[in-house]
């Protein structure tokens, strides 16, 4: 709070008894300073204790907001009676392992959320560089080399980037495992790395060396030694790496121990492959299926793949946001909206008729709100059993003031995915459907009781229509030049990819600009074909596999009906043998029933900027899909269609 907030006032437990509470104080107190025993902070005393201050601030005129972090813990009669007496007018409870409280309202940042913030980072990658079939002789020396190796290659990267950041391994060690510790220390020791220059730290309940300000990101100690997950509330932001060694009997691992390397270390990302992700080594089975499982997706067997030579001298222009405009006035944004709903249902001024529309295409239009519950018992809350659980569906009755929650859920949900302001799109709803707005052209006039109802009710379909709603292209045209910022694009001479390591019959695409790029990374099945062909084909010299949401891969800006920027990644760029630049993106094709298997509501926005763009530049261009019945891939480049039976779907062979 000093630190960014320096006109502010923070005070901790000290500051308060001394000197009380002011308006637009911040005051941090730690639990355990007026919990523990012997603690005086509410004792009677010469000068002011805490419970005297606080009625000093509410004689005064002043009221309470109180945060607790880390809720779940210390939660005793002592803590929650201080609480109570500061009578606060909100309560926020903050925890990662928190229980829902049906009197509190519940809001769970997404993963997703907190990785684009920059906090922690964008994803866990396992085992890098991990070699298929190998025989080892210490499996121990084999992850601390990997490690270190890590470690001094991040290292170098804050350097050469002006960071003073000194990157931190953690080695996790199974429990009663004091032989191992002695092992691993002696290999350390060979390495150069020991207790006695300060390069090593162990931190165990019977043992605690080399610690002291450890949690700064300069600190001397490269690798830290422990057993079990270090205590809630250690945080040292610049542990990047860690290495989880195996042993034979059921070591309970916290996998809590996973948040301390995903935190950033300046709590924002840096735009760079290596400095961006955490790294986790183990052969621990059981260990990596449970990451796996935890983080999902984020968690991949990766490689490094290094630019060849022949081609760091490539360039392309590419676009960047500038945020000087994000979007129309909710006039406009309601404007957009509304008239495609009214073509795509064929509304009218008739509020009866449109209701009976509605609900000819799924809308739902109650007094009550339908929820499916499970009903079923459930051994492992985390396992399938949840999922393939029965269920049932329940109706409740509206309260505004119970469901209030409810209510800010679900447009919260619609006006993230389109990437508006919750406050403008609750208008917009409001303006549609709610009878009390004082706006004429209503598609119905539901009563407030009923409107929370219909949003709550109907939050997948409005969530989806919104998106169809300002996912038209027809906007394109309304880009401001002023509002794209275009820089120069070079290949990264360094890349992560994902691939799977024991895939049989795995060759290396000599076409590639990557040395060593294998044919074994996963990717959609169209991409996996169009890899394929570029690599086989005469016409195609190379080709790259462009990355996502960094600044490091090429980018071309679109908005979408309502003015909302968007960055758009292509796949692909090649070049063919007559020195033409390609620019392709894959989607999915139609399967064997002529169903498309595009997911993607935007691709029409993409069509068209990525035209526009190609034709400026002076490139070539396409979008490529796979057509399921002859196993073969289509391109196109004049007019999208959905529909791959049409003369603008072209085979690739003919057109690349």
């Amino acid at each position: 709070m000093t630190k960014y907030l320096p006109n502010q006032v923070s005070k901790n437990i000290t500051d308060v008894l001394l000197s009380g509470f002011e308006a637009g104080d911040t005051a941090f107190i730690n639990w355990e300073t007026i919990t523990k025993k012997g603690n005086t902070a509410l004792k009677e005393q010469e000068r002011k204790n805490l419970f005297e201050r606080i009625d000093e601030a509410y004689n005064r005129g002043y009221n309470f907001i109180v945060i607790v972090d880390e809720e779940h813990l210390n939660k005793t009669v002592k803590a929650e009676a201080i609480i109570d007496y500061l009578k606060p007018n909100y309560i926020v409870r903050v925890s990662a392992t928190t229980k829902k409280n049906k009197e509190a309202e519940f809001i769970q940042i997404d993963e997703l959320d907190v990785i684009n913030e920059g906090l922690i980072t964008r994803a866990l990658y396992i085992n890098e560089n991990v070699g298929n079939n190998i025989e080892l002789k210490n499996e121990h020396e084999y992850l601390l080399e990997l490690a270190i190796s890590k470690q001094k290659a991040i290292r170098k990267e804050y350097k050469e980037n002006g960071i003073n950041i000194n990157p931190l391994i953690i080695i996790q060690m199974p429990n009663n495992s004091d032989d191992m510790v002695k092992q691993i220390e002696k290999i350390l020791e060979e390495r150069g790395y020991s207790y006695k220059n300060k390069t090593v730290a162990i931190w165990l309940a019977e043992r605690k060396e080399n610690i002291e300000d450890i949690s700064k990101n300069s600190a001397e100690p490269i690798i830290l030694i422990m057993k079990q997950a270090i205590s809630t509330g250690w945080d040292c932001p610049r542990a990047k790496i860690l290495v989880k060694l195996r042993d034979n009997m059921s070591d309970d691992f916290e996998t809590q121990t996973i948040g301390r390397i995903r935190r950033m270390p300046q709590a924002h990302h840096y735009d760079n492959v290596l400095l961006d992700n955490c790294y986790l080594y183990t052969f621990d089975e059981k260990y990596e299926e449970t990451i796996k499982q935890e983080l999902g997706n984020n968690a991949q067997d990766v490689k490094i793949v290094f630019l060849k030579d022949e081609y760091k001298d490539f360039r392309l222009t590419k676009q960047i946001k500038n945020n000087d405009f994000d979007g129309f006035d909710d006039r406009e944004t309601f404007r957009i909206i509304q008239s495609y709903l009214i073509n795509k249902y064929k509304l009218t001024n008739d509020k009866t008729n449109n209701k009976t529309i509605l609900e000819a295409n799924g809308y739902i239009f109650e007094n009550t709100i339908s929820n499916s519950i499970v009903q079923d018992k459930i051994i492992k809350i985390d396992s399938k059993e949840l999922e393939n659980a029965n269920k049932i569906q329940v109706k409740s009755v509206v309260n505004t003031s119970k469901n209030g929650i409810d209510l800010r859920h679900s447009i919260g949900v619609i006006s993230s995915k389109i990437g508006m302001k919750y406050d403008k799109t609750r208008v917009v709803l409001e303006r549609m459907f709610l009878r009390r707005k004082i706006f004429t052209k209503k598609f119905i006039n539901l009563s407030l009781i009923e409107f929370y109802a219909f949003v709550i009710n109907n939050e997948e379909k409005l969530k989806y229509d919104f998106l169809e709603a300002v996912s038209q292209e027809t906007r394109q045209i309304a880009i401001k030049s002023e509002s794209i910022k275009e820089i120069e694009f070079k290949i990264p001479e360094m890349d992560i990819i994902k691939y799977e390591p024991n895939m049989r019959d795995t060759i290396i695409y000599e076409k590639n600009v990557y040395k060593d790029y294998p044919n074994s990374t996963k990717k959609s099945k169209s991409e996996r074909m169009f890899e394929k062909y570029c690599n086989d084909s005469n016409n195609v010299k190379w080709f790259y596999k462009n990355g996502e949401h960094s600044i490091d891969y090429f980018s071309i800006i679109y908005v979408d009906a309502v003015g909302k920027k968007w960055a758009f990644y292509p796949d692909y760029i090649l070049q063919d043998v007559q020195g033409n630049t390609w620019i392709i993106e894959a989607k999915g094709g139609e399967n064997a029933e002529g169903i498309s298997k595009n997911i993607d509501i935007k691709v029409e926005n993409k069509f068209a900027v990525l035209k526009e763009y190609a034709e400026k530049h002076n490139l070539k261009w396409g979008f490529v899909r796979d057509y399921e019945l002859s196993n073969s891939l289509y391109l196109c480049n004049t007019e999208y269609t959905e529909n791959m039976k049409e003369e603008n779907w072209r085979k690739i062979e003919d057109v690349l």
